[in-house]
């Protein structure tokens, strides 16, 4: 018996030791590149046994997702994309409220994107929108280095540029509600109409205009800066620049999806990464975002959000469900619909 009674208890103790039995799974839906979403998902797996079911999509996706599965969800958590996503997505209730214990740590942009939508969301990092530019085929065709948006909309650019498309683009909204608070809504419209013959795409990823301008398929394109350095870092001959009028930037949130499946899971996923070592991942797959925590290893190749004219952006106002909507019906309506 007593035999008996050690086999049962070491057959207990080796089932504690596989986490991954016990611990159950997490579903995330994730914006940023798929190189950081598979990083993170195998980080926190790796360290707590709950499998992670990971899912790239752009915000855009995502926001279309969680409505279409709003009586039924299907996600736990979303990891990345746009603070006026998310709270449109709470505006929606699609998303339930969260605070962490670990939210003291984090910068002060990141903590007011909490506050800003009610607890719905958290920041988790940061960048701005620059003009990127491929180097050796701006050489090639003679073009100078637009140093504004108005340079941008220069006829010496006839299509060469490339932007995402707004519908499915977090990163094409952010750009247009910037130059909507950089000038008014008026002046922007008008001036995407100016900017419209030289572009030759507008893509479904707000990172595939960028990524185009690293191959050189395309000279130029509005972009992230972190995105531009993660390019950089592999090799290709691109560049940014910012416009000297001021430009947008961004600030990703996470947040946990209301009625999610999987809880406990979810909530322990976002308190583990409102911490440094997860936030230092990022880096380790050449992703370049500023991160949300104090605490996290400063690296050079992260963009200084200090040394770029910001406009000041306001995440509740062009967050909101019905300006989101206004916004996107206008651009389908004076640009999208434009022959090209």
């Amino acid at each position: 018996m007593l035999l008996r009674r050690l086999a049962l208890a070491g057959v207990f103790a080796a089932s504690l030791s596989v986490p991954a039995l016990a611990q159950g799974s997490l579903n995330m839906l994730c914006a940023p590149a798929a190189d950081w979403c598979e990083a993170i998902a195998a980080g926190f797996q790796r360290e707590t046994g709950i499998r992670v079911n990971m899912t790239r999509k752009s915000s855009g996706e995502i926001l279309a997702q969680l409505t279409a599965e709003a009586q039924n969800p299907r996600t736990d958590v979303w990891f990345g994309g746009s603070a006026e996503t998310h709270i449109t997505a709470a505006e929606r209730n699609l998303l339930q409220t969260y605070t962490s214990p670990n939210m003291a740590g984090l910068h002060d942009w990141a903590q007011r994107a909490h506050r800003l939508s009610n607890g719905h969301c958290v920041g988790v990092s940061s960048g701005a929108i620059g003009i990127a530019y491929n180097r050796e085929l701006m050489a090639r065709k003679n073009l100078p280095i637009p140093r504004s948006w108005e340079d941008l909309a220069s006829p010496a650019y006839r299509g060469e540029v490339q932007l995402p498309n707004p519908n499915s683009s977090g990163t094409a909204y952010t750009i247009i509600a910037g130059l909507i608070q950089l000038w008014d809504e008026d002046r922007a419209f008008d001036y995407l109409r100016r900017l419209h013959p030289n572009v030759n795409a507008y893509t479904r990823s707000g990172a595939a205009p960028m990524q185009a301008v690293a191959r050189g398929e395309t000279a130029l394109a509005a972009s992230f800066n972190m995105e531009t350095a993660s390019m950089q870092q592999a090799g290709f001959p691109i560049d940014i620049v910012y416009p000297a009028e001021g430009t947008s930037y961004e600030v990703a949130c996470m947040s946990i999806i209301r009625g999610a499946r999987n809880i406990s899971q979810a909530r322990r996923f976002y308190d583990w990464y409102l911490t440094p070592a997860a936030m230092d991942i990022g880096p380790k797959v050449n992703q370049w975002h500023a991160p949300a925590h104090r605490g996290a290893a400063p690296d050079p190749r992260i963009p200084d959000l200090s040394t770029i004219r910001l406009v000041d952006y306001d995440f509740a106002k062009f967050g909101q469900a019905a300006m989101r909507r206004r916004i996107l019906e206008r651009w389908d309506r004076e640009i999208g619909s434009l022959p090209r």
